[in-house]
Parts: structure tokens; sequence; C-alpha cells
């Protein structure tokens, strides 16, 4: 076997501007017209669309008027798309900030909210400015996962009172088990016609995803429900009756009164939005990415959410993030670039300047049912059960994630996950003996149209070769996963094959495991077939835990094993990074 390698120098530090230079200016450059602008008008539609009911939805979940979520996706659309980091990045509400925001609301009032997620926006500013971006991703897998699917649970039990239509004795409960105890009491009230609305809008929903998936499922369960409460008169709670309505028109800036006393009280509730805010924009980005084969810039992307909620809070809107399902949808629906996050924002201020007075038909059972199914996909299932079954360690760290952000609180959960999650790979760490690492743990962010850089041994090629070698030397953990995303820069429609070999990688975990997984399934779809080399036992273990077996990849005990299988199936050339 003959091996053509070559060494590149490192490619030149990208300046301070450059990587934070928005995407928006990165697609404008490259040349913007009329189809561009189609494309991006189409996208941005499809996402208000979305946007609207959910942005509502989210909004009254979280102890806020439903204008407040429109606010705040108007506001974080615009933002976030002007100035992140993302060509795709859909900001506005998340329904992982519920918890937290109606917490706050309970605790600190409205002007709390306000405050907090101001200063929330200042950190974001702070983190993404002073380039720490890039360790969010240290964030073990198991941790995500469990904090999401928490979340998820407690949207869903605070949904249950409009689900059923029920009338509680007192003020709702906020923790989970003095909520379950009283949503029980009331159950002999439970309205049939508020639970015939919230099914029908979940069965709507379900329906329509699965006769007709492009079709906007949640509007068109949303709309009908409103059109059923206004002809029928059905004796239901709607925004009219219980917000009373939303007003036609955009309100003007207003800083909240700040004091030392209230900035104290809220700080713990700013550094939650900040830190989750900053995961779940990232993780956005990163799907984002994974979709469209395009690279955001972290810290860019951090700055502009921290600006989006600066604006937020000034506007009288709350906690802005970007949010995935909207993302992936802005992303399906063909958009171009950051124009159709601007685009989405401005037609949903066109529904508030004109169609404002018919949300006030929309019952809160319908709303509620939309909730219902975002918390259902919001809980990773196949992830959850994985992890369970992957090994111990992994499954503590994801069931105490899970069960601390069901009982106890989310920044207490990610906290403890986190270090569980250092302290399990210290303890396989001790296990490991001689490791030597060739690339950085975490890839730092590029300049648009940086070239070079130097793979996993700091070695490449100049030629276009057929097949692709990547070695990995060192313990493949949560910390070097992010790193792997890099070999997708180098691996061109011209390759046929690509050979991972482990015979250095004395560890994996699940998060490794996860980034192998997607790494392998998108390039079998580019047609390049992926063969690992080298895996011991219980690296092929893990791997097959998530997974990643014949025919999503092959296993071979060598590279030069796994070089003559390609060779038979005609694959020559070979390079080796």
């Amino acid at each position: 076997m003959e091996t053509r390698t070559s060494k590149i120098n490192p490619a030149s530090e990208p300046g301070y501007a450059d990587l934070f230079t928005p995407k928006l200016v990165t697609v404008l450059r490259e040349g913007y017209g009329l189809n561009e602008l189609r494309a991006d008008a189409i996208a941005g539609l499809t996402v208000a669309i979305v946007a609207l009911p959910l942005s509502m939805a989210i909004a009254i979940a979280s102890g806020v008027s439903p204008a407040q979520g429109l606010y705040t996706a108007i506001v974080g659309g615009i933002l976030v798309s002007l100035l992140g980091g993302s060509r795709f990045q859909i900001g506005g509400p998340a329904g992982a900030f519920i918890v937290l925001v109606a917490g706050t609301v309970q605790a600190h009032g409205l002007e709390g909210l306000l405050i907090a997620t101001i200063l929330s926006g200042v950190m974001l500013l702070a983190i993404g400015a002073l380039k720490l971006g890039t360790y969010i991703k240290f964030i073990p897998y198991p941790v995500t996962v469990g904090f999401t699917a928490g979340i998820a649970v407690i949207i869903f039990a605070s949904q249950i009172k409009d689900l059923l239509g029920l009338t509680l004795s007192g003020a709702e409960p906020g923790p989970l088990l003095e909520k379950l105890p009283a949503i029980w009491a009331a159950l002999p009230g439970i309205d049939l016609v508020t639970v015939a609305l919230s099914g029908a809008t979940i069965l709507v929903i379900i329906g329509t995803k699965r006769v007709r998936p492009h079709w906007p499922g949640m509007l068109i369960a949303v709309a009908g429900a409103g059109l059923a409460t206004a002809f029928f008169n059905l004796p239901v709670s709607t925004i009219g009756s219980v917000f009373g309505g939303i007003p036609g028109d955009f309100p003007a800036p207003a800083l909240p009164e700040f004091t030392l006393e209230k900035v104290q009280a809220v700080l713990p509730n700013a550094i939650a939005f900040a830190l989750l805010g900053a995961i779940e924009s990232l993780l956005s980005a990163v799907v984002a990415d994974g979709m469209t084969g395009r690279h955001h810039r972290s810290n860019c992307e951090l700055v502009a959410q921290g600006v989006a909620n600066m604006a937020s809070g000034l506007f009288g809107g709350i906690c802005v993030t970007g949010t995935i399902a909207r993302t992936a949808t802005n992303v399906r629906a063909g958009a171009h670039g950051p124009v159709a996050g601007v685009l989405h924002a401005l037609f949903l201020l066109l529904f508030i300047l004109v169609a404002a007075p018919l949300a006030s038909f929309i019952p809160l059972a319908s709303l509620a049912g939309v909730l219902a199914i975002v918390a259902w996909n919001m809980i990773e299932k196949h992830a959850f059960a994985t992890l369970l079954r992957a090994s111990r360690g992994d499954a503590a760290v994801l069931l105490a994630t899970f069960l601390l952000t069901i009982f106890r609180d989310l920044l207490e959960a990610i906290v403890v996950g986190f270090a569980l999650g250092s302290v399990l790979f210290i303890q396989r760490m001790s296990k490991t003996t001689a490791i030597a690492t060739h690339s950085p743990f975490v890839s730092e962010d590029r300049a648009d149209g940086a070239t070079g850089g130097a793979g996993a041994s700091g070695i490449s090629s100049t030629t276009d070769p057929d097949i692709m070698i990547y070695r990995i030397t060192g313990v493949f953990f949560f910390g070097a996963a992010a790193s792997i995303g890099s070999v997708l820069d180098r691996i061109g429609d011209t390759h046929k094959a690509l050979i991972i070999d482990f015979a250095a990688v004395p560890f994996l975990d699940s998060t490794a495991a996860n980034t192998i997984a997607g790494l392998a399934s998108k390039t079998r779809g580019r047609g390049i077939e992926v063969i690992l080399t080298g895996t011991s036992h219980d690296l092929r273990r893990e791997l097959f835990a998530h997974g990643i077996k014949p025919p999503l990849v092959h296993y071979e005990t060598d590279i030069e094993t796994a070089v003559v299988r390609l060779r038979a199936h005609g694959v020559r050339d070979v390079t080796a990074s």
C-alpha cells in the first residue's frame, strides 16, 4: 500500500473582527439577489407560521401574556439573525425556559423577570466577547439529554390543568410533588368541552404530521380550535377572556428600575438564563450545521444572543435563545441565509399590527395541546434509552440530571451532572496509561474562507484521494468529541471511503460514540463508505450500543485489511490524516 502524506503549515490565526463578523455580512458578500430573497421569504413565512402559536403557548406557560411571547420572537428573531454567527439560527422564546421563567415570575414578579433577562444578556455578551463560548461544548451528552427530558416532564405537568379544564382551590403549585396532589384533588371537576378541544388539537397536530408533514399542523389545530370556539360560543377560557387579547401595536422600549437589591435577588435566575441560553443556542446552531454542512461561530452567536436578550427585556419580552425546531424548519424550508430569520420576525410583527384581534378567540386548551406535543418531542427517547443501556456511569449521570431537574432545580441539575460526568471521566482515565493526543480537545472558531489546519496527527493531503484515513490518538471523550467534526472539512465529494482508526484509543464515552454515529450517518448519506479499524472489545461494545454497526459502518482489524477490502471494490488511492 502506498500512502501519500504531506504536512500543511498551520493556518494564520483569524482576527478578532473575522470571528465576530455576522453571517449576514458573509452572505451579502457572497452575492444576494432576487432568487435568494425569494427563498428566504418563503422560509421566513414558513417559520413564522410555526412560531406564531408556539410563541404564545410558551409565554402563557411561562406565566406571562401571549403578547410577550410574540414580542420575544420578533426582537429575538431580528437581532439573532442580524448579528449571529449561524446562517440559519432562528431566535425566540423556547420551551426549555418555561420552568425558569415561570419560577422567576412567581418569585420576583414581571419586573424581576425583565431585569434577569437583561442581566443574562449582558452575561452572554461577555461570554462571547471573551471567546468562552467554545467551552460550552464541554457539557457531557448525558447531561443535555437528562435536563432536556426533565424540562419536558415539567412542561407537560404544567399543562395538565389547562388540558383538562380543571379549577384548583388555590394557586397552582410550582413544585411537581405539590402540583400533582392539587391536580388529583381537582379531577372531579374535569371539563369535557376543554378536554375535547385539547384532545382534538393534539390529534390534528399528530395526524397532519403523518399525512401532510409539510403542512403547519400547529397553526391548523390552533386556528381550528379558535374558529370552533367563536362559532359555537364554547364556554372555555380563551386568550381574550384571560389576557384581554393581544395589543394591536408594538411597545416602546422601557428600562426596568434597577436597584442593587433587585439585581442581587434575581442574579441566580440570570445566571441560569445565561447558562441554559448558551447551551440551547449552540445546540441549535450545531443541528443547523449538521443539516447543511455549514459552520457557525459560537462566540459570535453568543454575542448576538446577549444583545437579543438585552433588547427583549427592554421591550417587555422574555428570554431569547436559538430554537432547534424552528431552526430546523427554516433549513428544511430552503432558507438561503439570515434574511429568512429577519423576515420571519417581520411576518410576526405584521400579524400583531393587522390580525391581533383574531387571537382573542384562541382557547387556552388548544395552546396546552401544542405544548403537550412540544414536551413529547423534547424528550430524546432513543438517546435516553441508549444511555441507560450504555454503561452504569452514563446512566447515573443521566438519571441524576433528569431527577434533579424535575424535583430540585435546573441549574443545580446541570452543575451536579457535569460534576458527576467529570468524576466518571477521571475514574476511567485512571485506568489508562501512556496516552498521547495530537489534536486540540475543542476546535476554535474560524473566519469564513479560512483554509488549512492540521488533522488529528497534524497531517493532511494536498491531493484529492479516494480514501481518507483518520487516526484518533488518546482518550476520546466528551471534551474531545467536538474536534472530530473537523473531519467533514477534509472529506470532499470526490472521496469514496473513510477509514477511522481506533488503534490508539484506549477509551471512548457516549458523547464520542454519538459523534461517530452522526459522522457515519452524514458520510454514508453522501455515498462515502465508513470503516472502523483497531477497535477493542470494549470500544466496539460502546459503539454497538449507539447503533454504530453494519450496514451503517463496517469493522476491520487494521488499516491494511480495510484498504484491501476497499480495493476489492475498486477504490485505490489513499491518503492519511
